[in-house]
Formats: structure tokens, sequence, C-alpha cells
């Protein structure tokens, strides 16, 4: 039987019907799941980001209600309302970055048990959509995938690279793993930036929508990541670049002013990928989907044309 699972629904403004669920994933660590409601064109399996929650995309999710389809997003383990990892819980950390997919196994099953309608389709973002690419290469089974933003490469400076990749495996080897990366913030970015330094998007109403959230619902701030996150994103982001792009139609999207991931990681893997189509955003920043209402005007009608095209098929997972 499902368990219900707290919902801020004043909070997401999404479409009629929207719930939260808890799930359990394999290995015990329980995760929580946003059910926005639409029609039966298919399904949205949304992936978000470092530091997000399912609240963040209601007003998207009431896009695609719009548009005929459902939309299942997830709090990852480690953030949102999902379990958190350590006793300092404004950290963001994981194990393991393989972790990740025993929950988009949990969530992916629960979808599967509900009856949501097929086709599925893959959303991720930043950080989503690094987690999104690994599910794409183990032969996931939706009919099309999009990304915003993907963190498929983290925006580095050359000269820190090299400190960011030995301090991060060092305190993993010896038990600082736990210890946020030197340089970040333990409180919640939209807390403590303003506007008019943020690195996220030119909106103000959607930086303010965002803010709004996390001040509301304290439990869904998230800071600065561990430093096993850090290496496990590092190891993760390389491996999957040395991968072949897997079969499936993919849409990306990236801002021109992206300076959280690293855009020359992802021209590359879009070159590569088959069928593949890069689209640059000019000016924008690392939310795309949380731009200008003229951004989204063309982003969002983009993402449902290219669903509505995609077929439902398993494609073969790529070799590792």
């Amino acid at each position: 039987m499902t368990e219900t699972a707290p919902f801020l629904t004043d909070l997401a403004q999404g479409p009629d019907g929207a719930r939260a669920v808890w799930v359990q994933a394999v290995d015990g660590k329980r995760i929580r799941l946003g059910h926005y409601p639409g029609g039966e064109k298919g399904t949205v399996l949304l992936y978000p980001g470092r530091t997000e929650y399912i609240e963040k995309y209601g007003r998207l999710a009431a896009d695609f209600a719009k548009a005929g389809y459902h939309t299942l997003a997830i709090d990852w383990r480690g953030q949102g309302l999902s379990d958190r990892l350590l006793p300092d819980v404004r950290t963001g950390h994981v194990d393991l970055f393989h972790d990740y997919q025993k929950d988009a196994d949990a969530m992916i099953a629960w979808a599967e048990a509900e009856g949501l309608p097929r086709p599925f389709h893959l959303l991720g973002h930043s950080m989503g959509g690094c987690i999104g690419l690994r599910s794409l290469v183990n032969g996931i089974d939706v009919a099309g995938a999009v990304f915003t933003g993907p963190m498929w490469g983290i925006r580095i400076a050359p000269m820190m690279r090299p400190v960011a990749w030995t301090l991060s495996l060092g305190a993993s080897r010896f038990g600082l793993g736990h210890n946020i990366a030197p340089g970040t913030n333990p409180e919640s970015y939209v807390v403590s930036e303003t506007f008019e330094g943020n690195l996220l998007t030119r909106d103000r109403e959607m930086y303010d929508y965002m803010r709004a959230q996390v001040l509301a619902e304290p439990g869904l701030q998230l800071g600065g990541p561990s430093l096993r996150w850090l290496n496990e994103a590092l190891v993760e982001c390389r491996t999957l670049a040395r991968m072949p792009a897997p079969d499936y139609p993919c849409l990306t999207f990236v801002g021109t002013n992206e300076r959280i991931v690293d855009i020359p990681r992802i021209e590359a893997r879009m070159a590569s990928w088959p069928g593949g189509k890069l689209v640059k955003i000019p000016g924008g920043e690392h939310e795309v989907l949380m731009e200008s209402p003229e951004v989204r005007g063309e982003v969002i009608p983009a993402i449902i044309a290219h669903y509505d095209a995609a077929e439902s098929r398993t494609p073969k997972a790529a070799s590792a």
C-alpha cells in the first residue's frame, strides 16, 4: 500500500490532484516521489538537480498536464524530504553515485505499479542529467530524453581541477568525505544569494518562487556538497564521457551564460549523439526551465514536441 508523504500543494502551484508518496529503495532508503496527474499521452520521469525537490517543478508539471502528460518527480536521497545521509543535514552527500540509480529504480517501479500512462519520457536537469545519462546507458525504458544544463562535467577553473580531484579523493579515502567541499556554502543557495548575484536565472519572479518554497519549508533546504559527493560526481562524469551515446532521441538545452556545469562537455556529448540536438539559449543561465516567460515559452513547447514525436521503444543499453 502506498504511504502518503508531505506535499506543499500551495507552494508547488502544480495541476490539481498532485500528491507525494514514500517509496523505499532496495537498500532501505526512504525516497519521496511527487505525482502530478495529466492526460494519457505518457509520463515524464523528472530527474531534478542537486539541492532540488519535487515542488520546484509544479509549474512545469502544470504545463505538461495541459499537453497531456503526467509528471513523476523525485527527491533524491540526501535532499528534499527524502532520507538525509549525514548528521549535518545541510550537506549534500552520497556514498556512491550509482546509489541514485536505486532511487530511480524505485521511482520507475512505483510508476509501473500505479499504471501511469506510457510511453515514459526522461527529463533530467543538472545532476539529474548525469543520473539520467547513466539510466539511459543502463537501458531505461523511455521513448525519449530531454536534458537542461546537464552535469556531464562540472565547471572548475583549470588550475583548480587537479586540486578538486586530489582533495576529494584523499578526503574520501581517509574518512573525511563527509566534510563540506571548500568554497561552498552550508546554507541553501537561493536563501544566501541575492537575485542580482545568482547563477541560476535572469527572471526575478522565478527566483522568488524558488526562494519562497525553501523559506516556507526549511526541510527542503540543502547547502554545498560533501567532498565524497564531489569525488563521486567527478568520477561519474569522466566515466560517462568515455562511453558512446545511448540509442535514444535526445534534445538538450544549455544557456550560453551557463556557469555551473561544463559547456564543452555538453557540446562534445551532443556532437557525438546520433540524431541528438543541442539548443543554446542566448544569455541563459543554469536554470533554463526557470528563465523568463519568453524563454520558457520556447523551451517547454519544444520539449513537448520532442516527446510527442518519440515512439515507445526499449533500446539496447550501451556497452560499459
